[in-house]
């Protein structure tokens, strides 16, 4: 697990000179802190005989083959160089298959066989690949540059191409210490941010700054850009089976996954919150080990938000090494710590338990297995059900016509999580909208009406005609022709997924120096999950059957039938406590950094209502704060 950057040119006068390339390295130095590396090159030619130049800088996290393994490699006789981002779980059988070819090997580690497997088959390799990987291979036969992203977008890679430069790198702190690349806001990013929390792929903040997306390789040669799909994953194909096959091939996919991603030569051990998923990669990790397993958990003295007790049963049933953190953030300290490390607006605030998480963790263990992708994969978000719930209702009456509903839709929202006044206001306010749009609906943090009425009208001029909707309407084509939950869950799959979840995790993980893996995100059992009849995963009120089919044995019943909880913070309580004052210099200030975007008066209108308790706008309030906070840090 490390941290990658580096750039090709032809036109000298774009050259990344040695000290640029150090200080465009050492910007993710929290990605490896055991190592850094740089190599360059400026005597390659092209066909025409033009100078072209190369740079890679790498930095390292060591989790496998401590001593040896360093980057940027090189093949045998240094045609092909590579810097590589992630854990190759299947590594060594493609060592044993290259050996055989005849290819010799001067490293243990997992990032090896990716050369000589290119030199092989070329951009064919990634499809050989089962891991989380971003990568960038320098071919001098060809004279081309290579950039590849793993199929769930676990590992990021961003990239800007500009007067027949390409520059690259796993955060956009790399590109930032390049001039003249990270300098025009895309308007169209703040409306995307605004309504999905992060800015979707390939867009990125930045004009001209694009993110790879997930499943993809881009290759850079004379100067142009190409990005093709290697990923050949078709969701809208349902494969028939019954339960008893589907759990016999969940049980020996997972626990074969789980059993890749132990693979470790440092201390390793489990986030363990008392969910059904995370609780699932313990117990099967656990069967895996010799040793009891070491199990993390973190909690809030708030307990709609802690379930710390259900983590510690779950430890207890399984014998783990459990350790407890219990934090009280104030959420002042950590505002500005995450606008740093995760350089674009993003504003899942789950972000901070996820960071508090990740720095006890690694204070005792490298490498943590995690849970992450359980709700997607097999319909364990509310939301599903009220797709479900919604669809038949439609179907008996025309329920958004029902008296009364305007005045429930005014009401006073609630500030717990559970509160069922906020969910049925969203729920109904969504009834007579298309699927896509209604699943839309129940996602977004500022409705589009609302966002219309808080942005200032030059800021309004500026926007392209594109929808933010387009983006999630694109992930549901995928999947035409199957039923309305697995739409919803193959949408998030492809969107939600990538540009949030493991943005999440990969971001607070690696400011830690910790790596994180996801045994629940191996390709092969999403692809077997998504191509699961619906049956077998949801039927009416209940999500995640086939897990409860397949692994019920290994965990207390009880985890499979208390209320879902999420991982989530007392967003609500901080905005009329610690972070109002913070909200007031800020958001509310004549120096507001987000007033060419935003009516001054919208703003304040927000913050009134929801410090009276009137409407609980708190994810809406934490989201234009860390904008306000980055664009006083990186603008």
């Amino acid at each position: 697990m490390c941290g990658i950057t580096g750039a090709v040119w032809s036109d000298p006068r774009q050259a990344i000179a040695p000290d640029l390339l150090t200080r465009m390295t050492d910007a993710i130095s929290h990605r490896g802190p055991d190592d850094s590396q740089t190599w360059s090159e400026t005597s390659y030619r092209d066909a025409y005989g033009n100078p072209i130049g190369v740079a890679l800088g790498f930095r390292r996290l060591s989790i496998i083959d401590l001593e040896g393994a360093r980057q940027p490699m090189s093949n045998e006789d240094g045609s092909v160089r590579m810097v590589f981002n992630g854990e190759i779980y299947n590594y060594q059988v493609l060592r044993r298959r290259l050996e055989g070819r005849g290819h010799t090997f001067a490293t243990d580690g997992d990032g090896e066989p990716i050369l000589h497997l290119y030199e092989d088959e070329g951009t064919e390799c990634f499809q050989h690949l089962n891991g989380m990987f971003a990568i960038a291979i320098w071919d001098a036969n060809r004279n081309r540059c290579v950039l590849a992203r793993d199929r769930i977008g676990q590992k990021p890679l961003y990239y800007s191409v500009k007067n027949n430069q390409l520059v690259f790198g796993s955060e956009l702190k790399s590109l930032a210490a390049v001039d003249g690349i990270c300098e025009e806001i895309d308007p169209a990013a703040i409306d995307e941010f605004l309504t999905y929390q992060y800015i979707p792929h390939p867009g990125t903040i930045w004009k001209g700054v694009r993110k790879l997306a997930p499943g993809h390789f881009a290759i850079f040669e004379n100067g142009e850009l190409t990005v093709q799909r290697y990923w050949n994953f078709d969701p809208s194909i349902e494969t028939p089976i019954d339960q008893q096959a589907a759990c016999e091939r969940l049980r020996e996919l997972l626990t074969d996954s789980v059993k890749m991603r132990m693979q470790s030569d440092v201390p390793l051990g489990t986030f363990l919150s008392g969910g059904i998923d995370s609780s699932l990669i313990t117990a099967i990790a656990s069967q895996q080990s010799q040793t009891p397993i070491r199990t993390f958990s973190i909690g809030f003295p708030v307990a709609d938000f802690d379930e710390t007790e259900y983590a510690a049963g779950v430890a207890n049933h399984l014998g783990t090494q459990h350790q407890r953190f219990e934090v009280m953030p104030s959420g002042v300290d950590i505002v500005d710590k995450l606008v740093w490390h995760y350089d674009e607006p993003f504003g899942d605030s789950s972000a901070v338990p996820t960071w508090y998480l990740s720095e006890l963790t690694k204070s005792e263990v490298t490498v943590a297995l995690s849970g992450d992708g359980g709700d997607e994969l097999f319909a364990g978000y509310e939301r599903y059900r009220a797709l479900w719930l919604s669809n038949k209702l439609q179907k008996l009456f025309p329920v958004h016509k029902l008296p009364g509903l305007k005045l429930i839709q005014r009401m006073p929202d609630s500030n717990r999580r559970s509160s069922l006044l906020r969910k049925g206001k969203r729920f109904l306010e969504a009834l007579d909208q298309p699927p896509a749009r209604r699943y839309l609906n129940w996602l977004q943090i500022f409705p589009e009406s609302l966002r219309a009425s808080i942005y200032t009208d030059d800021f309004l001029a500026t926007l392209p005609g594109d929808d933010p909707f387009d983006f999630l309407q694109s992930t549901w084509t995928h999947s035409t022709g199957r039923d309305l939950v697995t739409r919803a869950s193959t949408a998030d799959i492809l969107s939600y997924l990538p540009c949030d979840l493991c943005t999440k995790v990969d971001i607070a993980s690696m400011a830690h120096g910790l790596e994180v893996r996801q045994p629940l995100l191996d390709h092969h059992v999403v692809e077997f999950a998504a191509s699961l009849p619906v049956h077998l995963k949801f039927r009416g009120k209940r999500g995640k059957l086939i897990l409860q089919d397949a692994f019920g044995a290994l965990i207390p019943k009880s985890i499979f039938t208390r209320k879902k909880m999420g991982f989530g913070i007392p967003i609500a309580n901080w905005f009329r406590d610690e972070l109002k004052p913070m909200v007031h210099d800020t958001l509310l200030s004549e120096d507001a950094r987000i007033t060419p975007f935003f009516r001054r008066e919208s703003v304040a209108e927000l913050v009134r209502a929801h410090e009276n308790s009137e409407q609980n706008h708190g994810y809406r309030l934490w989201n234009l704060l860390i904008l306000e906070k980055w664009l006083r840090r990186w603008t």
